[in-house]
C-alpha cells in the first residue's frame, strides 16, 4: 500500500509542477495571425494585392499537391522549374520573394495558410468602443486555484492513510509537515526559480526596446488618411529616406503645400484614436495653422513683425519621437530604400492602415540580423547587365551562381552580419 501511494503522491507533484511550469501571462505559441503578420504583412494584404498578390483564394489559383510549400519555401530555385511559378514572377515584376524554408515549418505555413482561408473583413463597431479584455489574470488565477487543489488532495490522500493505518493497527512514523517536506521544498524553489529566471531575462532582453510603443502626438495624424486613402507617397513628406542616413520629419511648411486649400477633413474615415475617442479631423488642422502662423481669414501666413524670418506665431511642431536606437548603432534609410530596395512596411509594418503610428517591429539586433540573413541583394547579372553595378566585384559569388552553387545572394553573403557594419 505504502507503493501506491508514493507513486500517487509522485503523479500529483509532477502534475503540480508541470502545470506551474506551462502558465505563463504570455501566449507562446504563435497563431497563423501572428505568423502571417511577422513574415507575410509587409509584401501581402489578405483581400488586395499590395507589393505581391491577395493571399485570400491562393488555393483556386496554384497548382495542387505540396507545390504551395514549395514555392514559400524557396520561390527563386521553383520558377526555374515550374511554368507557373515562371508566370506569376513575370506578372510581379520578377520581385524575389524571401526564402521561408528554414524558417517557417509545415505547420506554421497550414497555420498561416488557414488564416488567410478564414480571413473575413472588420465589421465596424456599433457604438460606443468595446474594451479589449485581456483574460491572462483569470487563466493565472485558475492556476492558481488548481494548483492549491492539488496540494489539499495531497494533504486529504495523507490524512485518509493516517486514519485507516490507526484502524488497522498499523504503527507508522508521524507524516513529515509539508512545509518540512524535501519534496515540496524541492518544487517550490524549481518552480520559483523557473518563474523568477524567465521573467528576469526577459526583462533584462527587453530592456530598451519599446515595441508597441504609440505616444500621443501635439496632432492627430492619420496615416491611415494620408498614405493610405489619399496615397500619398512617403517619400512625399520623408524625402531624405532615399537621400540620407535620417527620414527626417517633414516641416510644418511641408503639410501647408496641402492645407493651404484643404481646411476642413471630409474623408470618408472616421478619425479615432485607439482609446475609442473621436477626433474632430478640422480641428485638428486648425492646430497645424496655428504652428503654421497661418491666417485663416486672410488665407495668408501672418506678418513677420520682429523680422526674425518666420510668420508671428508660428513655432515647431514637436512631434514625440517613436522609433529609436542605441546612440552605438548605425542605420542608414538611403542605404535600405534605395540600394537595398526595401520598402517603408519592412520595419515600420503596414503604416498605410495605421491612424496613429506605433512601433511596429522591436528593433533589436537578432531582427536586424535575421533580416540580413534571409534579404536578397540586388545583385548584378553580368549577362543581362542588370541589378545593382557594385556588386559586380564579387567575382565568386558570380561564378557560384553560373555553377548553380548558389541561387542567390543575401545581405549576410556580402558581409552584412558583420559586426563593424552596424558597430564602428
Amino acid at each position: 500500500m505504502s507503493r501506491y501511494r508514493k507513486i500517487f503522491n509522485g503523479i500529483l507533484a509532477n502534475i503540480f509542477l508541470v502545470v506551474l511550469l506551462s502558465t505563463s501571462f504570455q501566449s507562446f505559441a504563435q497563431d497563423g495571425q501572428a505568423l502571417f503578420k511577422a513574415n507575410c504583412a509587409s509584401c501581402h494584404k489578405v483581400d488586395k494585392d499590395f507589393t505581391g498578390p491577395a493571399l485570400k483564394g491562393w488555393s483556386t489559383r496554384v497548382p495542387a499537391g505540396d507545390w504551395i510549400y514549395k514555392w514559400i519555401a524557396n520561390s527563386a530555385s521553383l520558377k526555374e522549374t515550374d511554368a507557373y511559378a515562371k508566370e506569376i514572377s513575370a506578372k510581379w515584376n520578377n520581385v524575389v520573394m524571401t526564402a521561408f524554408g528554414s524558417q517557417l515549418k509545415k505547420e506554421d505555413i497550414d497555420a498561416i495558410l488557414k488564416y488567410v482561408d478564414d480571413w473575413a473583413p472588420p465589421v465596424a463597431p456599433v457604438g460606443a468602443p468595446v474594451e479589449k479584455t485581456d483574460d491572462s489574470l483569470l487563466f493565472g488565477i485558475l492556476t492558481l486555484v488548481l494548483a492549491l487543489i492539488a496540494f489539499i488532495l495531497l494533504q486529504v490522500n495523507s490524512n485518509l492513510r493516517k486514519l485507516s493505518d490507526e484502524k488497522e493497527g498499523v504503527l507508522r512514523t508521524e507524516p513529515v509537515p509539508f512545509y518540512r517536506n524535501k519534496s515540496y521544498l524541492m518544487v517550490g524553489i524549481l518552480v520559483l526559480f523557473s518563474v523568477g529566471g524567465f521573467y528576469t531575462i526577459n526583462g533584462a532582453i527587453g530592456m530598451g526596446r519599446q515595441q508597441n510603443y504609440q505616444p500621443e502626438q501635439p496632432i492627430y495624424y492619420s496615416h491611415q488618411v494620408h498614405a493610405g486613402t489619399n496615397q500619398i507617397s512617403c517619400l512625399y513628406c520623408h524625402g531624405g529616406a532615399q537621400d540620407s542616413k535620417q527620414a527626417s520629419i517633414p516641416s510644418v511648411n511641408t503639410c501647408m503645400n496641402c492645407h493651404k486649400a484643404i481646411d476642413k477633413y471630409e474623408g470618408p474615415d472616421v478619425l479615432v484614436r485607439e482609446n475609442g475617442k473621436a477626433v474632430d479631423g478640422t480641428a485638428e488642422i486648425q492646430k497645424l495653422y496655428s504652428y503654421a502662423g497661418w491666417n485663416t481669414n486672410t488665407k495668408s501666413y501672418n506678418p513677420d513683425n520682429n523680422n526674425d524670418g518666420i510668420p508671428d506665431g508660428a513655432r515647431p511642431i514637436e512631434w514625440v519621437k517613436i522609433h529609436n536606437l542605441p546612440d552605438h548603432v548605425y542605420f542608414n534609410h538611403s542605404q535600405h530604400v534605395k540600394v537595398g530596395k526595401q520598402a517603408c512596411q519592412t520595419c515600420h509594418g503596414n503604416i498605410q492602415q495605421m491612424p496613429e503610428v506605433y512601433q511596429f517591429s522591436d528593433l533589436s539586433m537578432g531582427w536586424c540580423i535575421n533580416c540580413h540573413r534571409e534579404t536578397k541583394v540586388d545583385f548584378y547579372n553580368k549577362e543581362a547587365g542588370s541589378g545593382n553595378k557594385y556588386y559586380s566585384i564579387y567575382e565568386k559569388f558570380h561564378n557560384d551562381l553560373k555553377n548553380h552553387k548558389m541561387d542567390s545572394v543575401t545581405v549576410e553573403n556580402i558581409g552584412g552580419t558583420e559586426c563593424q557594419k552596424c558597430h564602428y
